[in-house]
């Protein structure tokens, strides 16, 4: 008897995990359509041309992680590297089968008691990666705006979810991943999404400024800014609800934890705001406008993003606090450039704030609040007495953030070069690059993020 009730009482815990894993996919599926609204928020891009490239991000991104993706980036990994493509339930989830494990009895093998213990299905596991593979892109898309040719987007973003996401989300977030077993953690996305998305840019800005060299500008043409305040405040609210599903739903499951992580997301998107109106009108002697507090809020949230199920609330709060000036100061500097647009803060938002969150794992983690996560095996952090602990998983941090920096980088150049022969250039057509020369942009501190 008691042992029936135990196992009714565990069917039960998984049926809440995957309705809550299935949710936390829905609200990062609308973190894609805000970044949509975000972009007509901020500098007035069309409907039209703004919701059809977010369409057409989360159908391409659902067809090729189906495909292989998936199974790339979360099947039992070769040697470390890469998942096998031809795991089951194989191409297309099983295809037309109706024993593909975990499609409608069993689990996936990494939800299983042997790893995470979740009891995570495929479906519910495959619908929250893909979800966040396509915010993650839709980040990366944000530097092709008004320059790049549809078509080319379209192209990049199937190499980027067949490999240029996939391989480090391998790495990293699959428990037989090289990094992974090494002590490596990113909790949901430090860079695996924010700083991976930051760099697949530079490689985009690198080409597309070639482009425009050869094409006879000595600078940059700016994206113009063409600020909607409505547009811009409701992006945001769906962005910060979107968050909720973003950072908690990668606890993989339903309890206490779950809630810990939401209270650290919104804390420190909270004090980010805070620190960034402050320094703003210190720094300007000028109320700081609706721009400034939704970069505030947007960096408090990449900041926390890969830290927030290792961190207690107070953490958040300091991070949060410290969030702020940093992408007030980052993207002033970053505003002086002449060889690259860069209109919705993807640099100095999340390149910098990815690449700092990841950094600062090992200097607020309390094994405490990890263990709850799933992650039992992190010390404690520099700040928290983890001593020569903390010194090494700073370095395997660093390793991490170094070798996923150098494999999306040159994987995403050599694509956007590859296509770019392939359709005769990524550019669109000379005369609508030069109509979007308004100079250098004044101020991109008050510039938007995700």
């Amino acid at each position: 008897m008691i042992l029936l009730q135990a196992g009714v009482q565990v069917a039960y815990q998984y049926l809440l995990n995957n309705i809550w894993v299935i949710l936390s996919a829905l609200l990062i599926f609308m973190m894609t359509v805000a970044v949509g609204f975000l972009e007509v928020g901020e500098i007035g891009l069309g409907f039209s041309r703004s919701l059809m490239k977010t369409l057409s991000i989360t159908a391409v991104s659902l067809v090729v992680m189906a495909f292989f993706g998936f199974n790339i980036a979360f099947a039992p990994t070769i040697r470390g590297v890469i998942g096998n493509p031809f795991y089951i339930p194989g191409l297309f989830l099983g295809g037309f089968s109706s024993s593909a494990t975990g499609l409608l009895t069993g689990v996936w093998w990494s939800a299983s008691a042997s790893y995470s213990g979740t009891g995570l299905m495929t479906g519910s596991f495959f619908l929250f990666e893909a979800t966040s593979a396509a915010v993650t892109f839709a980040l990366v898309s944000v530097i092709f705006l008004n320059k790049v040719k549809f078509s080319v987007q379209v192209a990049f973003s199937v190499v980027y979810f067949l490999f240029i996401w996939t391989l480090p989300a391998s790495w990293i977030w699959n428990p037989t991943g090289w990094l992974y077993t090494l002590g490596m953690r990113d909790f949901a996305g430090g860079i695996v999404v924010h700083g991976a998305a930051g760099i697949a840019g530079l490689a985009i800005v690198f080409q597309i400024w070639r482009e425009e060299k050869s094409a006879g500008h000595k600078s940059s043409p700016q994206v113009k800014y063409n600020v909607n305040e409505t547009w811009l405040a409701f992006a945001i609210l769906m962005l910060w609800i979107g968050w909720f599903g973003f950072d908690a739903g990668n606890v993989l499951a339903f309890n206490s934890d779950a809630l810990v992580v939401v209270l650290t997301t919104f804390l420190s998107g909270a004090m980010s705001f805070v620190s960034m109106m402050a320094v703003a009108y210190l720094y300007t002697g000028k109320m700081p406008g609706l721009m400034d507090g939704v970069n505030g809020i947007l960096m408090g949230l990449i900041v926390i993003t890969p830290l927030a199920g290792f961190v207690s609330p107070g953490s958040a709060i300091i991070l949060g606090l410290v969030a702020g000036p940093i992408y007030f100061f980052v993207s002033n500097r970053l505003s002086k450039a002449r060889r690259f647009s860069d209109p919705i803060g993807l640099f100095p938002g999340h390149l910098v704030g990815g690449i700092f969150g990841i950094t600062m794992i090992a200097f607020f983690t309390e094994s405490s609040f990890a263990a709850a996560s799933g992650n039992p095996g992190m010390p404690n952090g520099l700040l928290f007495g983890g001593g020569l602990s903390a010194v090494r998983q700073l370095g395997i941090e660093e390793l991490g953030v170094i070798s996923v920096a150098a494999f999306v980088f040159i994987v995403s150049f050599i694509t956007i070069v590859s296509i770019s022969k392939l359709m005769g250039g990524i550019l669109e057509d000379s005369e609508k690059v030069s109509a979007t020369n308004t100079g250098p942009v004044e101020n991109r501190a008050s510039s938007g993020g995700r």
